[in-house]
């Protein structure tokens, strides 16, 4: 399968969560290539650190794209069971082009006003990519999402959220944790130390890949 983390809004956690899941994979066992096609390279330089830090953990493929992206991700899909790719913070010919080759795309969103009303136009850029890729699946993601249960933003975000068109509400959102930048740093992720993190980011991959992995427990 090949998923997309992408946007137009940068800082709301797509390298983050786009390396959490390919942790998360490799872990379970699968044989995973997260693609970089931000400029930045966050991505890539996380794998590195994993690499030299970490050498006896899962191991994680690293591929930099650029440009049109589309043959290239195909291309990999067919030598890894599983797809990951982190796209940068705005609209580009990156994004535009993995829309075009994934199956699944996530649009991770803070829940404030600026991310929110970007929204309207990653819906258009759905809307087009569909007519190249009519089987994609596109959902918005709530990240950062606040730790204070009596802060309301994420909900008050999932109502004005729930009437786009293009973008469906994930179940499941991501909270703005210290771990979460700590694994970072380390070249980890969550679900390879313990804490909150983990089960959050649990609950995030079994909701993406499907009810067959509700049990998978993390190697």
């Amino acid at each position: 399968m090949i998923i997309l983390f992408g946007g137009e809004k940068g800082g709301t956690g797509k390298t983050t969560i786009a390396t959490n899941v390919a942790t998360w994979l490799a872990n379970y066992g699968k044989d995973v290539v997260l693609v970089d096609t931000d400029k930045q390279g966050t991505a890539s330089r996380w794998v590195a650190r994993r690499n030299e830090y970490y050498p006896d953990h899962p191991k994680i493929h690293i591929s930099r794209q650029t440009g049109n992206v589309f043959q290239a991700v195909r291309d990999l899909a067919t030598r890894y069971e599983e797809v990951v790719i982190d796209a940068g913070g705005h609209d580009s010919e990156e994004l535009r082009t993995a829309m075009v080759a994934c199956d699944k795309l996530y649009v991770p969103l803070r829940a404030s006003q600026p991310d929110i009303e970007t929204t309207v136009h990653v819906s258009e850029l759905v809307k087009l990519a569909k007519s190249f890729n009519p089987s994609i699946n596109s959902y918005a993601l709530i990240s950062q999402a606040p730790t204070n249960p009596f802060v309301t933003e994420r909900q008050e975000a999932e109502e004005v959220l729930s009437e786009l068109e293009e973008l469906v509400m994930a179940k499941q959102f991501i909270r703005d944790r210290k771990a979460y930048r700590d694994v970072m740093a380390d070249g980890l992720g969550v679900v390879e130390v313990s804490g909150k993190g983990r089960a959050e980011m649990q609950l995030l991959c079994q909701e993406i890949y499907g009810e067959e992995l509700l049990n998978a427990e993390v190697t």
